[in-house]
C-alpha cells in the first residue's frame, strides 16, 4: 500500500524549477533515505508531501488524500529542517499540549524515555541547547502514534551520543510497522538506517534504489593496500592516500590486482571492496544533468 505519492511533480519558484516531474512512491512499512546536495528540492519534494505547497504541475497523494486537507493528516508524523518551539514552556509542557491534540497520544513519560529526554522534562525551551531542541522536535513527530513519520535532517546539532539515541527511536518504529521517509546529509545515517535510498539532484530522481545497489551505479570499486613505490597503473580513476594507506578506484578491481602483482610492486594488506554510500552520491550528483 503506498502511503505518500508524487506523480510526475513540478514545482517552481518564480523562474526556478525546484522540481522536474519527480516521481515517489512510498510504501505501508518502508525506512526511506531521500538524499540530495543543498538545492537540489528535497526539502521541497518533502514540503509537497505534508501539504506545505502545492506542485505546479502533476499530483501529489497521502494517504490517498490531497495532504493539503486536515483528515489526511492525521496519522501522519513530521519533523521540518527547522521547528519553533515556546520559549517560556518546559519541555514536559510541551508534549503535553501536543499530545492533547491526538486522540490515544503515546504517554509523556514513554515518549521522553525513548529519545532520551527525561532529564530535561522541566526546562524550558527556550534554555535549550540547538541538539537538545531538535531531539525534543523529533520526538514531537511520534506523539500521535503516526503511520508515516517524515524526518528532514533529523539529527543536525545531534552529538554521537544523541544521534545514536535517535536511531533506535526510529528503528523501533519501523520494527513496530511504522513507515519512515528520512531526509538526511549524514550518509552514514542512511547506510545505518535505510532500505531504499532516492537520490535528488538538479530537481530529479537520479537514483532509487537499495543501498547496494546505489552505490553499484557508480560501477567503481575500491582496492586498498600498503605500498611505498606505487607505479602509474591502468584503469585507475582516482588515487587516495589516507594515513600511510593507498586506495586505488577502479571500474575492474580484478584487473587492477592482476597489474599490481605482474609489475613486481611490493604491497601489503590487500583490500577490495564496493565503494561507499558517500562516493556513489559524490559521483551521481556530480554528474552532469541529462540534455531535456
Amino acid at each position: 500500500m503506498t502511503l505518500a505519492r508524487a506523480d510526475r511533480v513540478s514545482r517552481r519558484y518564480g523562474d526556478t524549477l525546484a522540481l522536474d516531474q519527480v516521481d515517489l512512491d512510498v510504501r505501508a512499512g518502508e525506512l526511506v533515505g531521500l538524499l540530495g546536495p543543498n538545492g537540489a528540492g528535497k526539502s521541497t519534494l518533502i514540503n509537497l508531501l505534508v501539504g506545505l505547497r502545492r506542485p505546479t504541475s502533476g499530483r501529489v497523494e497521502l494517504f490517498g488524500g490531497d495532504p493539503r486537507d486536515p483528515a489526511s493528516r492525521r496519522r501522519l508524523g513530521v519533523t521540518p529542517q527547522e521547528t519553533g518551539l515556546p520559549g517560556t514552556l518546559r519541555v514536559g509542557e510541551v508534549v503535553d499540549f501536543v499530545c492533547a491534540h491526538y486522540p490515544e497520544p503515546i504517554p509523556r513519560g514513554e515518549l521522553l524515555d525513548r529519545f532520551g529526554l527525561n532529564e530535561l522534562v522541566r526546562r524550558q525551551t527556550g534554555g535549550l541547547s540547538g541538539g537538545q531542541k531538535r531531539r525534543l522536535a523529533v520526538a514531537l513527530a511520534f506523539v500521535g502514534r503516526p503511520r508515516l513519520v517524515v524526518l528532514d535532517e533529523p539529527t543536525t546539532g545531534l552529538d554521537v551520543e544523541a544521534r545514536h539515541t535517535l536511531w533506535e527511536a526510529i528503528r523501533t518504529f519501523h520494527a513496530d510497522g511504522g513507515t519512515v521517509l528520512l531526509s538526511s546529509h549524514y550518509l552514514e545515517e542512511v547506510e545505518a538506517l535505510a532500505q531504499r535510498v532516492v537520490v535528488i539532484g538538479h530537481g530529479r530522481v537520479l537514483a532509487d534504489d537499495s543501498v547496494d545497489a546505489v552505490r553499484s551505479v557508480v560501477g567503481v570499486r575500491r582496492v586498498s593496500l600498503t605500498v611505498d613505490d606505487l607505479p602509474a597503473l591502468p584503469g585507475v580513476a582516482r588515487v587516495e592516500r589516507v594515513d600511510g594507506r593507498t586506495h586505488l578506484f577502479t571500474p575492474d578491481a580484478d584487473q587492477l590486482v592482476r597489474d599490481l602483482i605482474t609489475s613486481g610492486v611490493a604491497f601489503r594488506d590487500l583490500e577490495v571492496r564496493p565503494t561507499s554510500l558517500e562516493e556513489a552520491f559524490l559521483a551521481i550528483t556530480t554528474a552532469e544533468p541529462a540534455a531535456a
